[in-house]
């Protein structure tokens, strides 16, 4: 069975060379429920809404299997959080997901799968600056992107809360796909 295993929101705005200066990527786990808005969880903030928020890509979701990748890859622990998530789910694919797919989070929520994460300057600063080059074309090879959802019935999650795919539309890509054509 899927879940969610953390909800993360902004712990603070922090500096950031790009355009708008200040960057919202440094999420933190919540202990308890976390209200969710159309526009995504109480208590986020992206700096940037043109690219990272507003109602089609109210919360980013990365997969738990992603992260230990990751963690393999860089040869560090990666806390809930890190890629800038809102909420990290261990149970199944979130790169699988289908376009338009649904999901029930807790007993309340639905939200539709919108979208792979594109990786972007930001995520690149993030991650390690000159530490790691390259960052941004190897996490988008890997496919490991994570995806973007739409709020369709808001309400509060928490950890531990249980994900069911409610519905998959036939015909639809996954969403890892769209973000190769």
């Amino acid at each position: 069975m899927a879940s969610v295993t953390a909800v993360c929101i902004v712990h603070e705005l922090r500096k950031d060379s790009g355009y708008f200066g200040v960057t919202g990527i440094d999420k933190r786990p919540q202990p308890g429920k976390v209200k969710v808005t159309k526009y995504g969880l109480r208590g986020d903030v992206q700096a940037d809404r043109k690219h990272h928020g507003g109602i089609d890509q109210a919360i980013y979701a990365y997969g738990q299997d992603d992260a230990e990748f990751w963690e393999g890859e860089l040869g560090r622990e990666l806390p809930a959080g890190w890629f800038g998530e809102n909420l990290r789910i261990e149970g199944f694919d979130v790169n699988a997901a289908r376009v338009g797919e649904v999901w029930r989070i807790g007993e309340t929520v639905l939200v539709e799968v919108t979208l792979a994460r594109t990786p972007c300057g930001t995520f690149a600063r993030w991650v390690g600056g000159d530490d790691e080059r390259g960052w941004v074309k190897r996490f988008f090879e890997a496919g490991r992107l994570g995806t973007y959802l739409k709020v369709l019935k808001t309400g509060t999650i928490a950890p531990g809360d249980a994900v069911t795919i409610v519905s998959v539309p036939e015909g639809t890509p996954a969403v890892v796909e769209t973000a190769f054509l």
